[in-house]
């Protein structure tokens, strides 16, 4: 398994592969084939992580072919990497955005690559539902002609799974607290065959996660529900570390090729902020420091506190779901922790999304327009990584040959209603020029370093334990394997298993075309 397997029980060889979701061996040869004849059946064929890291290893119109990007159709799994653009067809580097000091108020450059390019759902969490499905399949765990997929989220992940089980022809059900976007059910509602039955309904918002975990236990009670729980699934965070890291590398690389100059300069990645949700996006970061060195920056609510002060309250920065550390997120290779107001999240998109916000950032801020229309492509937990980049160019004193790169996980379109909402109560309706402008004031021309820590050793093992009661005490993973995720070597071990699933995926679609 990851290292040391000689030392593993029985029983954290299951948790491996059943909690975890790391198998590198066909589990059940019954499960397996069922899933074969059905995606034969159906014509459906699997990508491998490599080709979703690099979309220019196959042929995208071949793949692809007219398929609509915003169906339920197979060929859209072939969609499912950053490569896409917003008129569905794919182009060579990941859109993205270089923001200007003028919006910034820092020198250093932040990269923001857009992920409502992703097929279906507009957001990035497809790729997370696909990186924890497609494993479980070829592994023979999931059999789609059984199993009921369950995925736990806040929104976005949840959408992703829902779209990643019809097109796999298999049942999914969403579970997220009842008070997210209206924009979110709506999508839902569309999609599900039944969505009386498969979209449950957890008490809270964005905060309220744990009720998510006791919806979760209560299905699976059920054999024939199958929990892919994002904050403990590994390939949550291969999937990111693999496809993520290599697509934020490449626009980095592009962004340094057109700023070197004859006098030598060349950009540095000083750093990659996420925030961590369910810890997937966030091991991007794992690549980045390999590759660049690049410090990883671990953002949340302030109004959520969990990795700064142990985590109370709530927010509304949706997407981003807290009073937990997921099992899949690498604490001790975090560097800095950053902690952003939902106040500011709220106020700064209805700045970005109304005309006379755009106005202001025109004719008063001198913006661009390249960049005021890049700002629609920023959801609410876009911003709050837009605005933890800016904090960590401060806090580490970063210059303008230091760039920090950041993801837009999803797009201004999925927060219409809340922003709606915001303007009725807090504007009255109405949103002036004197409104945008303390907006710009309060959220972006005086950025601190405030609710920031620069971590040490002591840090990282404090956060890190914090985990301890919900997977051990409460999720029941062993604590020797909880523990193990202390050290690197354990994260390093996870890495063969992209090549192991890359090898089953080719096998399997080799099954399902040649019977």
């Amino acid at each position: 398994m990851v290292a040391a397997d000689a030392h593993l029980t029985d029983d954290h060889s299951s948790a491996l592969e059943s909690q975890f979701g790391l198998a590198d061996r066909i589990v059940d040869e019954v499960a397996l084939a069922n899933s074969v004849a059905r995606f034969r059946e159906r014509g459906i064929r699997l990508p491998t992580f490599a080709e979703l890291a690099d979309p220019s290893a196959f042929d995208h119109a071949a793949r692809v072919g007219d398929a609509d990007p915003g169906a339920p159709d197979a060929r859209n799994l072939w969609r499912v990497h950053w490569y896409n653009d917003l008129s569905a067809g794919r182009v060579d580097v990941p859109d993205h955005a270089v923001l200007p000091s003028a919006l910034t108020g820092v020198e250093s450059p932040i990269i923001v690559v857009f992920g409502d390019r992703f097929p279906m759902i507009s957001a990035h969490k497809v790729l997370a539902a696909y990186s924890c499905l497609a494993p479980r399949i070829v592994t023979g765990q999931f059999d789609p002609t059984r199993h009921r997929a369950i995925w736990p989220s806040t929104g976005n992940y949840a959408r992703g799974g829902i779209a990643i089980s019809r097109i796999m022809a298999s049942r999914g059900v969403a579970i997220l607290p009842e008070g997210m976007s209206k924009e979110r059910f709506d999508w839902l509602e569309r999609w599900c065959e039944n969505p009386d039955e498969d979209v449950v309904r957890t008490i809270g918002t964005e905060s309220n996660v744990k009720e998510i975990y006791d919806a979760c236990n209560e299905l699976a009670r059920d054999p024939d529900n199958f929990v892919l729980n994002q904050f403990a699934e590994f390939g949550n965070h291969l999937g990111h570390y693999e496809v993520t890291g290599r697509a934020l590398g490449h626009v980095f690389e592009t962004v340094r090729q057109s700023t070197r100059d004859d006098d030598g300069r060349d950009l540095r990645l000083a750093a990659f902020t996420s925030a961590t949700g369910s810890a997937g996006t966030i091991g991007a970061g794992d690549r980045l420091k390999d590759d660049y060195g690049a410090a990883i920056v671990a953002v949340e609510a302030l109004e959520c506190p969990t990795m700064l002060e142990n985590g109370y309250g709530e927010h509304n920065i949706q997407g981003i779901g807290d009073k937990h550390i997921p099992l899949i997120h690498n604490v001790m290779n975090t560097d800095v922790v950053c902690a952003i107001s939902d106040c500011a999240t709220d106020e700064l998109d209805v700045l970005f999304n109304t005309d006379e916000g755009r106005a202001y950032l025109s004719r008063a801020k001198q913006v661009d327009d390249a960049t005021i229309g890049a700002l629609a492509h920023f959801g609410l937990s876009s911003t709050c990584n837009v605005l933890a980049a800016i904090k960590t160019a401060k806090l580490l004193d970063l210059g303008a040959d230091d760039a920090v790169i950041t993801v837009a996980t999803d797009g201004g379109a999925m927060y219409g209603s809340e922003r709606s909402k915001l303007i009725a109560r807090r504007y009255r309706g109405e949103y002036s020029h004197t409104d945008a402008a303390e907006a710009f004031g309060r959220h972006l021309a005086h950025v601190s370093t405030e609710h920031m820590v620069d971590c040490t050793e002591a840090d990282r093992r404090r956060i890190f334990q914090l985990g301890y009661y919900t997977w051990v005490e409460q999720q029941g993973t062993p604590f020797a394997l909880f523990e193990r995720r202390r050290s690197q070597q354990f994260w390093r071990g996870l890495r063969r298993y992209l090549g192991v699933w890359d090898e089953l995926i080719t096998e399997f679609n080799d099954r399902a075309e040649h019977p």
